[in-house]
């Protein structure tokens, strides 16, 4: 074992630090990137190795102080021993060490080529009939589901699905949900049946996908990721909106719950989520105020006000809102309905339906 890790030598080669929490990361790759905004080298701090899936390089501490300063790879143990201010008589510890499989993630590629790509997937898969029932009892109509997007996931022909994308020039790499398998083609991941869910920005583009899944209790949402998958990539928690921009909006938890709201009222609605999940919401937030946003009114399942851990959440929101500078207000309904959605759908729809 070393006496130094990669994230010694990084400050020493002028690469940027890793976010914060963040063990595994994406810079621009000095052979291949042609513009600090590309980013496909992976570097793994916890295994002390580094991997561009565009050009192939890749190697470990000394490959990678060789790859940025040209320095001969037998010489750079010595350069950053002398440069890290370490006794060159302190040997290494010898240990057996099982070299780990380099799974290496693709940095996130950009919206508009997420949204071709997610675009034409879901134009080849189609809404099983239980999952459309299940969105027309919530108050869509069969247009509205045409028009969100709304498709069941598959569950066979991930590659053939992949392989076909690709053949209409469509990119996969860097789009949560893509990855390599073994054999080095590319596939979409395997997920439990459900209904997948286009997750939109304010222009309408697909930025990623959820899966509301089938038969299960918790965790009912899903981001469709292949983080964990050679060439694999992470969602990154976005929100979602939909209805034009106006000065008011809706704002509440889940993209579903978002679709239906708007789809029964009419009015714009944006989704986070989770309200512990607001690491997107202050960048959306600032776009929509460009376009208009002065106000913002807040409609959460009405469980947050009895449960603590949602309430701190929330409380964290309206702290976000106050420093932004927006005016805010909340919703309150019905507490025997836990959603606004649930509320509206019940209590001034199907009412008038019975009368």
């Amino acid at each position: 074992m070393e006496i130094f890790h990669m994230w010694d030598v990084i400050p020493l080669l002028g690469i940027e630090m890793p976010p914060s929490g963040r063990s595994s990361y994406n810079v621009q790759c000095p052979c291949c990137d042609d513009s600090p905004r590309k980013k496909h080298l992976n570097i793994n701090l916890k295994k002390d190795v580094y991997r561009c899936p565009r050009c192939g390089i890749s190697g470990g501490i000394f490959d990678l102080y060789t790859l940025y300063t040209g320095v001969s790879r037998d010489k750079a143990r010595k350069a950053i021993i002398e440069r890290l201010g370490v006794p060159e008589d302190i040997k290494p510890r010898k240990k057996t060490v099982v070299k780990p499989e380099m799974k290496t993630e693709c940095p996130l590629t950009d919206i508009d080529s997420r949204h071709a790509t997610y675009s034409a997937l879901l134009s080849k898969l189609s809404l099983a009939a239980d999952h459309r029932e299940n969105l027309l009892n919530r108050g869509l109509t069969d247009a509205d589901i045409e028009r969100l997007g709304y498709k069941t996931t598959p569950v066979i022909g991930m590659s053939a699905l992949a392989k076909q994308l690709r053949s209409e020039g469509h990119y996969l790499a860097g789009v949560p949900g893509f990855y390599r398998d073994t054999s080095g083609s590319w596939c979409f991941i395997h997920e439990k049946r459900g209904i997948l869910i286009p997750v939109r920005d304010y222009l309408g583009r697909i930025q990623g996908l959820q899966v509301r899944r089938d038969n299960v209790t918790k965790r009912k949402f899903r981001w469709i990721s292949s983080t964990d998958q050679e060439d694999g990539c992470r969602a990154e928690g976005w929100t979602h909106l939909v209805g034009s921009v106006r000065p008011t909006l809706v704002l509440t938890e889940g993209p579903m719950k978002a679709d239906v709201i708007n789809a029964l009222t009419g009015m714009t609605v944006l989704a986070v989520p989770g309200v512990n999940t607001l690491t997107q919401l202050e960048l959306t937030l600032t776009e929509l105020r460009r376009e208009g946003l002065v106000e913002i009114k807040t409609a959460f399942d009405m469980d947050f006000a009895i449960n603590h851990h949602v309430q701190n959440g929330y409380n964290s929101l309206l702290e976000l809102l106050g420093n932004m500078g927006f005016r805010y207000g909340t919703y309150l309904w019905d507490p025997n309905y836990k959603g606004l959605d649930d509320y509206i759908w019940e209590c001034c729809f199907q009412r008038r339906r019975s009368q």
